[in-house]
């Protein structure tokens, strides 16, 4: 398929899309939660695939490869994305302020009573996260909510075991921070 898209053959390129959207649209998912801005970064990804593919030698697989586009690609967005906030705090509503008081109260209690306080936390979790640089970010979702080994991840990104594994430590303790700021602003 890639030979046949190289020598021009569009439906050739259609099939390598309709094989591995579903693979760019889950790396998308993992960074955005908006449809329309994870279609945007998987038609992004494609186009740089396109264009770059007269670079792609062969060495390794075409799904690693178009793996490597796809983050470079979603972490070039977050990059861009400036919003980043100066504090979490200001960004809670009274909702999201006290389901944190009756988790940090009631630490025993099943953490998914109801549907709503499940959603409560996705959407504090995710304005936590906001607060890390989009590389750290990356490295904790991959790691912590993906469970994937630190060697996919050394593959998947091109950065060395090491320096992912340095990235999760310092991103951890950022998150602690920014929770302890959180529980203290909140008077917890």
């Amino acid at each position: 398929m890639v030979h046949r898209t190289r020598e021009g053959d569009e439906g050739a390129f259609e099939e390598l899309v309709r094989r591995y959207k579903p693979r760019v649209f889950k790396i998308a998912s993992r960074f955005f939660r908006q449809r329309s801005v994870v279609e945007e970064i998987a038609q992004d990804a494609f186009l740089k695939v396109f264009s770059e593919l007269s670079k792609y030698e062969g060495r390794g697989s075409f799904e690693g490869w178009l793996t490597r586009i796809t983050t470079n690609t979603c972490l070039n967005a977050l990059r861009h994305d400036k919003r980043r906030p100066e504090s979490p705090v200001a960004d809670l509503t009274d909702e999201e302020t006290d389901w944190l008081d009756n988790r940090m109260a009631a630490a025993s209690t099943a953490i998914h009573e109801s549907v709503e306080r499940s959603m409560v936390a996705a959407d504090l979790a995710e304005k936590v996260l906001r607060t890390l640089p989009a590389d750290d970010r990356l490295v904790l979702m991959l790691l912590d909510g993906e469970e994937m080994p630190v060697k996919e991840i050394s593959d998947m990104t091109g950065w060395s075991q090491s320096k992912i594994k340095v990235k999760a430590f310092r991103a951890r303790r950022r998150l602690r921070q920014v929770v302890e700021k959180l529980l203290s602003a909140t008077g917890r």
